[in-house]
């Protein structure tokens, strides 16, 4: 019983901290990459940015 409500807990933290994310090519968005060093980008990142920050 414990694992289960440890488990519960877990996926309900991971849903929240997903659903606290700005839309990938909104303005906080953008914001948020800005601020990101670039080093840690992932090339989904890179490509989302340049469609949708640089190219509008």
């Amino acid at each position: 019983m414990r694992s289960l409500v440890s488990s519960l807990g877990i996926l309900f933290f991971c849903v929240f901290v997903t659903g606290c994310s700005p839309e990938v090519g909104s303005d906080e968005w953008c914001a948020a990459m800005k601020e990101k060093p670039k080093g840690e980008w992932s090339a989904n990142e890179l490509r989302d940015y340049t469609k949708h920050c640089i190219l509008k």
